[in-house]
């Protein structure tokens, strides 16, 4: 009886870090928008791991269009990819990057999108892709990693957004704990947690650092 009790409250306190999760992700990169706009720079951010991520939810939302899934089984997606564009945008105006290959590139990538939201790419095709976006997704971490220890400059890399994204990735570690064991989503979190952490940390590190 006892036991039952406390997975129930298990089970609710699971639930309430998935409504949690899901909510974070609303906003997940309002914060490091804001801080390119503030400190009016986009150095130590990685253009390439933003461009993976771009690919990664673009991917998923399409998937769970395509399928026919209720919106609100995947709203985080299509919330976050728009966030990510004007993130995008910011850093390529920072960088001054924002040239006739980068208007080019942002052509091709809406014809891409618009193929697999409007059914032109085989639904298969989308199955194929999915299970590559966790890899992609990691890669992307690493990549902004590297960035900041390469540039050794964190200015304008928001220290929130990575903990938030560090915090929604660990939930879920919880959740997939209570609700299913499945090792291969557990392994996925728990990676994306680290990573996520170590680019929280190498961002503040080198925020102090540069204050003293």
């Amino acid at each position: 009886m006892s036991l039952h009790v406390d997975n129930s409250y298990l089970q609710v306190f699971s639930n309430f870090l998935s409504i949690i999760t899901i909510s974070i992700c609303f906003i997940l990169k309002i914060p490091q928008i804001l801080t390119v706009l503030k400190v009016k720079s986009a150095k130590g951010i990685s253009i390439m791991g933003l461009l993976m991520e771009l690919t990664s939810y673009t991917i998923m939302m399409s998937y769970n269009f395509r399928s026919g899934y209720a919106l609100l089984n995947y709203l985080e997606y299509p919330i976050i990819l728009f966030q990510e564009i004007i993130l995008i945008i910011c850093v390529l105006h920072y960088k001054q990057i924002i040239n006739l290959t980068s208007i080019i590139g942002s052509i091709i990538y809406l014809f891409i999108a618009a193929a697999l939201l409007l059914g032109i790419v085989p639904l298969g095709l989308l199955s194929f892709l999915v299970p590559l976006c966790t890899p992609i997704g990691a890669s992307s971490k690493v990549v902004q990693l590297y960035e900041i220890l390469k540039t050794k400059n964190s200015e304008s890399v928001s220290v929130v957004t990575w903990f938030i994204s560090a915090f929604t990735n660990f939930t879920r570690v919880f959740t997939i704990c209570i609700e299913s064991m499945d090792l291969t989503l557990l392994l996925n979190f728990t990676i994306n947690t680290f990573l996520s952490s170590s680019v929280m940390l190498a961002a503040y590190w080198y925020k102090h650092h540069k204050q003293e």
